[in-house]
């Protein structure tokens, strides 16, 4: 019988969400691997169930679409499949001026980035809570920290994100489970391709790769941290818009996403 932890991961078919899942894989968790793409998360299935002797499901399922958390969980119910470890990794953004963009990308990003997360979590964590253990680890952005003129709404659902899973954090003290939020900065993943951000000056800051940043917020969630910054500049950043008028950091943030001239 295999008796090792169980580690379900969102957005696992790319990006900081692949890498997270090799990194539990090393540790000898079984996996819960979830996105849409059936055959990406196949193949990963397969190369870490090789590599590393654990047990990896797959579960196709759209979580920007409302019915997306009640199907991952009657998957794994079905399956007798115990969360020992919740990643909420998927999210997506869209670059534009808010009266320009598109209404329906929006409708998503809200049901992904935030409904389906806090959906996910709360059908996962009460029977954390009522073993004692487990670890919830959220994935929110740098952009948590101010607002994001140019990104309005992605922006404003990683506020969510990290205020949420600062509050669930101080919530869980003593129950034995934790929630930790990562924080990345710009990262090489297929996020900005997704948001049609190529024209954007963000563009031109240095990227962290997925490896990195997944380790850290590895690292951060077993420690049980509220919140971890991957990058010493991220965090640099991040840390002076509480000191600057929020009118400025919003500039500064509007200027930084700007198309280049």
């Amino acid at each position: 019988m295999n008796t090792s932890p169980t580690a379900l991961i969102t957005g696992a078919s790319g990006g900081i969400g692949y890498e997270l899942a090799k990194l539990f894989a090393r540790d000898n968790y079984n996996l819960v691997l979830v996105a849409r793409s059936t055959d990406k998360l196949a193949q990963l299935a397969a190369e870490l169930e090789k590599a590393y002797k654990i047990r990896a499901t797959v579960v196709t399922a759209d979580l920007a679409q409302s019915r997306g958390p009640d199907q991952v969980f009657a998957a794994t119910q079905q399956a007798g499949i115990e969360i020992d470890v919740l990643v909420n990794n998927a999210g997506f953004g869209q670059f534009g001026l808010y009266v320009d963009t598109d209404l329906n990308e929006e409708l998503q990003q809200l049901q992904l980035n935030i409904t389906s997360l806090t959906h996910l979590t709360k059908l996962y964590l009460k029977p954390m809570v009522q073993r004692g253990r487990g670890r919830i680890l959220n994935v929110a952005s740098t952009a948590a920290f101010q607002p994001g003129p140019l990104m309005a709404v992605y922006y404003a659902t990683k506020a969510y994100v990290l205020s949420f899973s600062s509050a669930l954090s101080n919530e869980l003290q003593g129950t034995g489970v934790t929630a930790t939020c990562l924080c990345p900065g710009p990262t090489t993943t297929e996020f900005h391709k997704r948001a049609a951000m190529d024209a954007s000056t963000i563009m031109k800051a240095p990227f962290m790769d997925a490896k990195s940043v997944a380790e850290i917020g590895y690292r951060a969630m077993l420690k049980g941290k509220p919140v971890v910054i991957a990058g010493a500049m991220n965090w640099l950043v991040a840390q002076s818009t509480r000191f600057a008028p929020r009118t400025w950091a919003t500039a500064i943030a509007r200027k930084i996403q700007e198309d280049r001239q």
